[in-house]
């Protein structure tokens, strides 16, 4: 393969995806390191440490959730990330939350500025949705889920801000009284969810 294939290849797949990472290269049979090459002729952008980019490609609002997912592959966007992500709050957090198993390794990222929440097996997986930004694919809890969720951690971001991402799911039919009520369940907050869904259904 000559160098200018590999070129091709890389730009190619960049035009769809929008961001790479060196071991997306793997599945093209291009050098890891090209991607280094590229960016010292000023080809490419490096937006953060491991990440590469075409310098034409207009970051969405929503680049640091890339960035973030493809840094944790595992990690899943919740809480006020995920109310941001679904239009459900004004509040724009610098970082970003995920969530990720009790047992997973805490990772260590330097960029973006991530905020860690652990979640049980069931938690973890009830509720997960996948996007796509910037033509990757990232995970995101769906409206109700984080709505529980939101309720769940109210000590941590305040029950002001889990009533009004509930009162906005409704008013914005983000979801269902049903898919928030399985969804509390989930998070066992039927008891302290109860009287806050009476009062918008």
């Amino acid at each position: 393969m000559t160098n200018e294939s590999q070129k091709d290849r890389i730009l190619k797949l960049l035009k769809t995806r929008g961001v790479l990472r060196p071991r997306d290269l793997d599945s093209l049979n291009v050098s890891r390191e090209y991607l280094n090459k590229l960016y010292a002729q000023g080809i490419l952008d490096r937006p953060s440490r491991g990440l590469y980019s075409l310098p034409e490609t207009a970051p969405s609002e929503y680049r640091s959730y890339v960035e973030a997912c493809q840094r944790v592959p595992h990690g899943i966007i919740c809480l006020l990330s995920a109310l941001r992500f679904h239009d459900l709050t004004t509040q724009s957090p610098f970082e970003i939350w995920m969530a990720i198993g009790e047992k997973a390794r805490h990772p260590r990222v330097d960029y973006p500025i991530l905020r860690i929440f652990r979640f049980s097996a069931g938690s973890l997986s009830f509720g997960v949705q996948k996007k796509q930004v910037e033509g990757i694919t990232i995970q995101v809890y769906s409206p109700a889920k984080t709505v529980a969720d939101c309720f769940k951690y109210r000590n941590k971001i305040g029950l002001d801000v889990a009533i009004e991402a509930l009162r906005d799911c409704r008013a914005k039919r983000a979801a269902t009284n049903d898919q928030l009520w399985e969804a509390a369940k989930i998070c066992r907050m039927t008891n302290v969810m109860r009287p806050y869904l009476e009062a918008v259904s």
